[in-house]
């Protein structure tokens, strides 16, 4: 039995078909604002991850230096076979009395052919004043751990917020080129219509086309740019390359106003510490006065307690050993050590531990002058961009506006054509400096909030 398919039974097919794949494409797409891009960033980024890994590496560090205190247990055993057993030499007198003086000393053999040993011994540390300086480092090192995780997260915002960025200016760029397609479309189309009833020249018509040309070329241009910039994005957030995003937010919801009084309200209320760079030198600097210390503690006494427990056991025949009895023997003791000169070694580390210390002083004072010249030039650079983004916004406009007015001239038949392609190019250049100076003052933006430690503060 043979199928008959008709030609509405086949278009039935491809339009259920194509509806299940568009479906399958909608499931499998995700959605994000700016905020929720960041969020899903610093959770899957490459860096970001390296860097939670890096802390859990120095807390096993931590944990690794905390085992000191603890009871040191080691078991050892041997069996050895002594092919050659050593002699001793005593002297003949030893083996009887009446021998003379001058008689040859007699060799005799100290041990026995195969011999074996175990034994268990254990060390406890009772006081290291190094050890307890340690401990304080440890816990500023576990903050520096989770600082430098922070920091990641930061680099990762404001790779994304840019990235992010870059996308919506593209698209909203390409809307606007739509536009201006359709706009100088139907009007090449017009003079198309005048010129075959012999009221327009051909090379008007000519110009329009080269136009209509130009304007879709760029519309490629600006499109392949768009996918980049969603590439960039995606590699920023973590994401392959194939998977599918949706932004929600667009230009027209950004309040360029409010990005600034906001930028400058938290100049005006500052606090170093909100800088991770900042944050991240104290528990340096912390660290260095620790090591300093820790020399200083160098001259304290060491104790410890230590149990020994053992069995041994030697035959001449290695059958025996095992077979034979086994002897046993502990002993426990403390071990002191007190340094009493070591050629001042102690002395001339401290002082270089020292130096590292005020270098890291000194490396705070001048990292508060280089954030205290970032905000400063980072507010400047934000009102300048916002002064140049509201002047571009105005020469879109005017642009715009003569650009409406040259075609209506020209349609009226007072115009020409010229005037209308150079009206058309002003509005379009126009509108390429707006675009970029929107990009720019959103780029930023994003170095503003992070010069006055804004940009990230989630965990």
């Amino acid at each position: 039995m043979r199928l008959k398919f008709t030609r509405k039974m086949v278009m039935i097919w491809l339009l259920a078909l194509l509806s299940s794949t568009g479906s399958l494409l909608a499931q499998n797409r995700q959605e994000f604002s700016l905020n929720e891009a960041i969020k899903f960033a610093v959770e899957n980024n490459i860096n970001v991850k390296n860097s939670g890994l890096d802390a859990l590496s120095s807390e096993a560090r931590i944990q690794e230096i905390r085992g000191v205190a603890l009871p040191q247990v080691s078991v050892a055993g041997s069996i050895s076979d002594n092919l050659i057993i050593q002699r001793a030499f005593l002297p003949a007198k030893f083996f009887n009395p009446n021998a003379a003086d001058s008689d040859p000393p007699i060799a005799v053999q100290f041990g026995v052919a195969y011999s074996g040993n175990a034994t268990a011994t254990l060390n406890q540390l009772l006081f290291d004043a190094s050890y307890r300086l340690g401990l304080k480092a440890a816990e500023t090192y576990r903050q520096l751990a989770q600082k430098n995780i922070m920091a990641s997260k930061i680099g990762v915002a404001e790779q994304v917020a840019k990235a992010y960025y870059g996308v919506l200016v593209n698209e909203q760029q390409i809307k606007l080129l739509d536009l201006n397609i359709a706009r100088v479309d139907t009007l090449y189309r017009n003079t198309q219509a005048l010129n075959k009833q012999g009221f327009a020249e051909k090379i008007d018509v000519s110009r329009l086309e080269v136009q209509v040309n130009n304007l879709k070329a760029e519309r490629q241009n600006v499109k392949n740019l768009v996918e980049l910039s969603y590439y960039l994005l995606k590699f920023q957030m973590g994401l392959g390359i194939n998977d599918n995003i949706t932004l929600t937010e667009q230009i027209q919801d950004i309040d360029l106003d409010a990005m600034e009084r906001a930028t400058v309200q938290s100049s005006a209320e500052f606090d170093y510490n909100q800088r991770i760079e900042f944050s991240t030198l104290q528990s340096q600097i912390q660290l260095a006065d620790l090591d300093v210390q820790s020399v200083a503690k160098l001259y304290y006494p060491r104790l410890t307690a230590f149990a020994n427990y053992g069995y041994n056991t030697g035959r001449n025949r290695f059958g025996e050993v095992v077979g034979s009895p086994w002897f046993n023997s502990s002993v426990i003791g403390l071990n002191l050590s007190v340094p009493v000169f070591d050629g001042f070694q102690k002395k001339y580390q401290a002082q270089q531990k020292r130096f590292t210390l005020q270098k890291a002083q000194n490396s705070g004072q001048l990292l508060k002058n280089s954030i205290d010249l970032q905000i400063r030039q980072a507010t400047i650079t934000l009102g300048n961009s916002l002064q140049t983004l509201r002047t571009q916004k105005r020469n879109v406009e005017l642009a715009q506006e003569v650009a409406r007015v040259t075609k209506i001239k020209y349609q009226e038949g007072v115009g020409s054509n010229i005037e209308v392609l150079d009206a058309e190019n002003s509005f379009r250049q126009a509108q390429t400096n707006y675009f970029a100076s929107l990009y720019n003052f959103l780029q930023t933006k994003v170095d503003a909030d992070k010069a006055n430690g804004k940009l990230y503060i989630g965990n």
